[in-house]
């Protein structure tokens, strides 16, 4: 029988390659996603998925997505944490709701998508968990403190999680992208983008389908031994 996975932030950049791997490895996936319903309704119907609406940083949103694709497709195998923001600035002027936005759905998504899928995936002692996070996690970015703080938490949480649930068949791991050639990415002045490019050393963004082919992996059956890691891919510009 075919695994269920739910991509959150699925119908777009990182999250659309993944969603459409994912589909092409036989799974049935389900792309989460907050408010742009045209790009929506066109992802659903070029790749053949379901999608669902909700804000990953309202836990009631969450429950209602979760139920919605498990009464759909069945109970969901394979959660890829995607979704995120940014709300850049730097912390002496930054305010609280720039904080807080990004804080609920970087961060507290983690619990509020993850709480929905962990039970299940204990009672049928298989799952697999993987969280998008970023360099910027890694190693820290001006303008980027809520951001950096998100996405810092979310390797954290990764660690605690995979110890908790490895004797239950879950394995619970992060992916920390380097900038990758997305929208939002190719929306950076030439100037600025040409100087991140310069520094990295392979010399070029990341493509979305090679985080793709990672979540691909980590999602799979032969993965079962990975757990509580963060992989790095970011073209050697920060090493760990």
């Amino acid at each position: 029988m075919a695994r269920v996975a739910l991509v959150t932030g699925g119908t777009r950049g990182i999250g659309r390659a993944i969603v459409e791997r994912l589909k092409a490895d036989g799974m049935k996936v389900a792309a989460g996603y907050s408010g742009n319903d045209a790009v929506a309704e066109a992802c659903a119907k070029d790749l053949g998925i379901m999608v669902v609406k909700g804000n990953v940083g309202h836990f009631a949103d969450c429950q209602s997505a979760a139920e919605r694709v498990a009464a759909e497709l069945g109970p969901i195998d394979v959660l890829v944490n995607n979704a995120g923001i940014t709300r850049d600035g730097v912390f002496h002027r930054m305010d609280s709701e720039q904080w807080g936005e990004v804080v609920r759905v970087n961060m507290d998504s983690l619990f509020n998508m993850t709480r929905q899928v962990i039970e299940g995936m204990r009672e049928r002692e298989w799952g697999r968990i993987i969280n998008i996070s970023s360099i910027n996690g890694q190693k820290g970015q001006i303008g980027q403190t809520n951001y950096s703080a998100a996405k810092a938490g979310m390797i954290g949480f990764t660690k605690a999680l995979a110890l908790e649930n490895a004797k239950k068949g879950i394995t619970v791991n992060a992916i920390a992208p380097g900038y990758i050639d997305t929208d939002m990415v190719q929306a950076v002045p030439a100037k600025v983008l040409e100087g991140i490019i310069a520094g990295i050393p392979v010399g070029r963004l990341g493509r979305g389908e090679e985080i793709a082919d990672m979540v691909a992996f980590l999602a799979g059956e032969r993965a079962g031994y990975v757990t509580g890691s963060t992989l790095t891919l970011n073209g050697g510009q920060y090493m760990s």
